[in-house]
């Protein structure tokens, strides 16, 4: 299945029935009063975060969505039917926004975290409602008011632990195969990968931790340049990143040190706090370096990076140093739990979730001054 991790929609809730004017009329039933019945509400659309959905598919093609009208009130005090609710179900880590005024409405980071995205209308009123002692045949009604439509924008950001950053054919596909079941592309030539795509670590039967690779970043992605501008959303809401650096590039002119200089770069242009997240340096590739000649290659790329914090060297393609590394990575994220991780991401304003409880149809009943 492609994948999909954007979409605008358009959500129309029901609305509501009109109240009607009635009077009772029944045999030997003199001047038997109003008894015209409300309206009932129209159906409302919400959108629950659902963890068997991993993509926006669905929503490229579904863009309208729309709930029916409630049902106009009677007479003999008969209320007008309640219209059922639409459930628009999504991906966990779905970001839902107002298309037109830009305002998040909500974040669904959690599976089963439910939001009302458009309300459906309040019925309207019978004339039951309207009597008094001074006005014993009210023939005033109201309309049931409309419901909400409102245009959404769709964006899924992936919930990872580990997201892969790098240029492209760094390694980052080859080494999440290396230490994940995952089966991204592997190929000799840049933007291999055109997705992200998720592989979990697993480091023991109870341990165990996911990670993401995204496409490739190149000079200027902050501006549009290749592909990995549009997939950066997805390190997001990862606790750690690790940065991929091909030691050993094919091109002799190519120079690892400037490579991952623009690389750092571009991810301080596209958002300070991805910036800010704890980064680890991964050199790849020492298959392609004399056995005797490795040690010293690490070190000097660490000197001219100017680099002080943990750095591995390892070998994707045939495993060497990555069971080390995985290893590493699961020590750091029990030691910094999920809570901490998200209260330290304040800057990728994520809000939270208004949880709505399930909707019940209640039927109006008559107030007090109805009874008089």
């Amino acid at each position: 299945m492609k994948f999909f991790d954007e979409a605008l929609i358009e959500v129309i809730a029901g609305d509501g029935g009109n109240g009607v004017a009635s009077f009772r009329r029944e045999k030997y039933v003199p001047r038997g009063g109003p008894d015209g019945g409300d309206g009932g509400s129209g159906g409302s659309i919400f959108a629950v975060a659902d963890r068997n959905i991993n993509t926006l598919i669905d929503y490229r093609y579904a863009r309208i969505h729309r709930a029916h009208r409630g049902g106009n009130g009677r007479g003999a005090d008969q209320y007008g039917r309640g219209a059922d609710d639409i459930v628009l179900r999504m991906p966990v880590g779905t970001v839902i926004t107002d298309a037109d005024s830009g305002e998040r409405i909500a974040d669904l980071a959690a599976d089963g975290a439910r939001v009302l995205v458009a309300k459906g209308g309040k019925g309207g009123l019978g004339n039951l409602h309207f009597k008094s002692s001074t006005n014993r045949a009210p023939r005033q009604f109201t309309k049931g008011d409309a419901g909400e439509q409102r245009k959404l924008k769709l964006e899924l950001k992936v919930l990872a632990d580990v997201g892969l950053l790098g240029m492209p054919n760094a390694g980052k596909s080859t080494l999440i195969r290396a230490i994940s079941a995952a089966r991204p592309k592997v190929a000799d030539y840049p933007f291999t990968t055109l997705a992200p795509n998720l592989g979990v670590v697993r480091t023991s039967e109870a341990r165990s931790f996911v990670v993401a690779d995204i496409p490739g970043l190149i000079e200027g992605a902050a501006d549009g340049a290749g592909l990995g501008h549009r997939f950066l959303r997805h390190l997001a809401r990862t606790r750690l990143l690790l940065h991929l650096v091909d030691l050993a590039p094919l091109d002799s002119e190519a120079d690892p040190v400037h490579d991952a200089r623009a690389i750092v770069k571009e991810l301080k242009r596209y958002d300070e706090a991805l910036f800010e997240k704890p980064r680890w340096l991964v050199l790849n590739k020492l298959d392609l370096i004399a056995e005797n000649e490795r040690a010293s290659r690490v070190a000097a790329f660490v000197k001219a990076y100017r680099w002080k914090g943990p750095v591995f060297a390892i070998t994707a393609i045939n495993g060497e140093g990555c069971r080390e590394l995985t290893f590493k990575i699961q020590d750091w994220l029990d030691a910094h739990p999920a809570h901490e991780a998200k209260a330290a991401d304040a800057g990728d304003e994520t809000t939270p979730v208004v949880v709505s409880p399930e909707p019940v149809k209640t039927r109006r009943r008559r107030t007090p001054a109805a009874e008089a």
